[in-house]
This record gives structure tokens, C-alpha cells and sequence, in this order.
């Protein structure tokens, strides 16, 4: 259900004002220390960010996914790294327990994801399976009233400070998808082990890793769903992660055509400031009417899911557009930024290195591609 307009428009500037003054300051100190400040993650806590999707019933803000989209926008203000320390719990971490989990698994997890006591991870990539989601090797061999999960999983967001992974695992002899389980896998399970957090290119402060199950017995009663109907609920959860991410897209372009407004009416060539060359005005209207129409995509197609609607094909076009455009507005910002662009002083390049990532995780730009067509010809059109 959603909240009443002015309790809305209460959370989008509370959110807002929480970017400016509290995170934005922060962006080169988190880039340098590749680490979010605990009092910064307690914060989160106290704004209920960790519980955005969450029910009230279980403690959370309950938002749509409209809703939930709005106030993503507004996280892409700040560096990306920010709304990762929570969106996992917002997203792919929590919405299989949501979307599959029993009465007795939503009580016991949903409160301590929703306040943030406790860190959620989605565990599907493995170090041969990425785009083939439903190709995983990770086992799950029933035993009793446990399963014996042994396997390895890749590139997990948040997997360092995760207390429990919802794990995408081999049950079955079926090939593909519908030999594959879900399963709700505490931290603190004997031969559960985390590797060192991966070197990357860009979003500092937001760690991935290897999680390692070896021989994990994991109680028949964390399964979420039937057996073989973990790939059905990874891609229900990865629907809704694909929104969630386009919205933060638009976001982040947002904040850098805004940057390169103010910088471009600053910097003077020849004689006057640079916004008043045609060719930088055509670079940030470029830059404005893409923004505009991956913004567009998102809400409406997240208003439709609120509707109830089938919005799979619409997802995955939001996700490979939003996704694609933002890494066109942060070159374009880099060029208009010219030397200092590359400079990291001014924080374009590091977003120009942060949003890479957006058109590759959650289904990279050629899987989207692969799901709107294929969305496409069942339509007929």
C-alpha cells in the first residue's frame, strides 16, 4: 500500500537532504578508505533505508515499487557505493524471502533485515556461471531433514558483512533452471566461509567476494518455495532489482548533468563560459532528453508492477536503457569536464569508473537484449 502523499513527499526529502548533507561530503573519503563510515550505516538504519521494500507488518517502510524507485533517484545523487550498503537488503537479498518465503521464515528474517540488524546477500553468479544463470553448480543434497550445499559462489555484493545469503543451488538432475533450489543459508553455518573482498574498477566502499559452502547443512526448512523453483524466483527478484537499479541510473545522471551545468556556466574559453558553446549545449541537451526518457521508462513501468501488471519485457528495456544512458552521460561529462574530468579531484571520473558496473550486474545489456526480444515476439510486437 502506499504511503499518503505528504508522508511520501516527508521520506523523499528527508532522503534528499540526508544525500546533500550527509553523503556528499563523504565521497572522497569513502573513495580513498574503500570503506562506509559505521556511524553513516547507522544512520541508514535510523532513516528505515534498510527496509524500504519491507512490509510494515515486518517492521519495514512497505513503499511500491514506484515509490521505491523515487527515493532510489534521489539515492543516485551520491556515489554509488551508499545505496549498495542497504540494497541488498532492499532488493535481491530480501525480495526471495518476500516473493517465496513460509509465514515462519518471513517472522523470523524480514524484522532484522527491515531494521538492518542483519546483512543480506543474493548468491547466484559462480565462477563459470554468470549470464547462464541457469547453468549453476552448486549442490544441494538432501539428507534427511537437512540439505549438504557445497559449491562457490562469485563477485557477491556485500557477501563481507552478510549474515545471511539466499542461495541458488542444484537439487535436481534436470538441466537448467528447473533443476535449481533456493535456500535461506546463515553466515554462521559450519563450512561457510567468506573469501578477501575483489580489487574493482569503481564503486569503492562496496565490497564483493567469493562465498564458499563446503558441505553446509542447511535445514529443509530454509528452502524457500518447492524444489526446482529457485530460478522462477530468482528471476521474479532480479525483475524487480532491474528497476530498482534503473532508477538509480537516472539518478546518477542526473547529478552529473547537474554538476556540468554548474561547471560549464564557471569554466570560460575564448572569452565566455563554456555553457555558451553550441557544442557543450548540445553534449548536456543530449545528455537532458536521454535522462528524461530513462526516467520516464522507469516510473511508468514501475507503476505498471504496482498495477499488477507483467512487466518482465518492460523491465529489462529500463534496465539496458537507464543503464547504457548513464554511461553516456558520465562520458559525456568527463569530455565537457575536459583535463579536470580526469582529474580526481573534481569526482567525474570517479563516477564515469562507478557506473560501469550498471550494464553488467543484474543481467548484463546483452541478456536484457536477449529477454526484450524474446518478450517482444511472445507479444507479437
Amino acid at each position: 500500500m502506499a504511503l499518503d502523499a505528504e508522508t511520501f513527499d516527508q521520506l523523499i526529502e528527508t532522503v534528499r537532504r540526508f544525500v546533500r548533507e550527509r553523503l556528499r561530503p563523504l565521497e572522497g573519503e569513502v573513495e580513498a578508505a574503500d570503506e562506509i563510515p559505521p556511524a553513516i550505516v547507522q544512520e541508514m538504519r535510523e532513516l528505515g533505508l534498510f527496509g524500504l521494500s519491507i512490509a510494515e507488518e515486518f517492521g519495514g517502510l512497505g513503499l511500491t515499487m514506484l515509490e521505491e524507485c523515487r527515493v532510489a533517484i534521489e539515492l543516485g545523487h551520491t556515489t554509488p557505493a551508499f545505496r549498495s550498503t542497504f540494497g541488498t537488503n532492499v532488493g535481491i537479498g530480501s525480495q526471495g524471502l518476500v516473493i517465496a518465503g513460509s509465514a515462519e521464515q518471513k517472522a523470523h528474517w524480514l524484522p532484522r533485515i527491515a531494521s538492518g540488524e542483519i546483512v543480506t546477500s543474493f548468491a547466484l553468479t559462480e565462477p563459470d556461471v554468470g549470464s547462464d544463470s541457469g547453468a549453476v553448480k552448486t549442490r544441494a543434497v538432501r539428507d534427511g531433514e537437512v540439505y549438504r550445499l557445497s559449491g562457490t559462489k562469485r563477485y557477491i555484493t556485500n557477501a563481507d558483512k552478510a549474515d545471511l545469503f539466499t542461495v541458488m543451488a542444484r537439487t535436481g538432475d534436470e538441466p537448467g533452471g528447473r533443476g535449481v533450489s533456493a535456500f535461506l543459508v546463515p553466515r554462521d553455518l559450519a563450512g561457510v566461509s567468506i573469501g578477501e573482498p575483489e580489487k574493482k574498477m569503481g564503486q569503492k566502499g562496496a565490497k564483493v567476494a567469493d562465498v564458499n559452502f563446503d558441505e553446509v547443512a542447511v535445514p529443509a526448512a530454509n528452502r524457500l518455495g518447492a524444489e526446482g523453483e529457485g530460478f522462477k524466483i530468482a528471476m521474479r527478484v532480479l525483475d524487480r532489482g532491474r528497476l530498482h537499479i534503473s532508477a538509480v541510473c537516472v539518478g546518477v545522471a542526473e547529478r552529473l548533468i547537474a554538476d556540468c551545468v554548474a561547471y560549464a556556466g564557471d569554466r570560460r574559453q575564448f572569452g565566455k563560459p563554456i555553457a555558451e558553446h553550441q557544442l557543450i549545449q548540445a553534449m548536456i541537451a543530449d545528455s537532458k532528453t536521454e535522462c528524461l526518457a530513462a526516467r520516464a521508462l522507469v516510473l511508468e513501468t514501475a507503476a505498471a508492477k504496482d498495477r499488477g501488471e507483467d512487466v518482465v519485457l518492460e523491465s529489462s528495456a529500463a534496465k539496458l536503457f537507464a543503464s547504457e544512458m548513464v554511461g553516456r552521460v558520465a562520458d559525456r561529462a568527463v569530455q565537457i569536464y575536459g583535463g579536470a574530468g580526469y582529474i580526481a579531484d573534481y569526482g567525474i571520473e570517479r563516477l564515469y569508473r562507478d557506473v560501469r558496473l550498471f550494464r553488467i550486474y543484474e543481467g548484463t545489456s546483452q541478456i536484457q537484449q536477449l529477454i526484450i526480444a524474446r518478450e517482444t515476439m511472445k507479444r507479437g510486437g
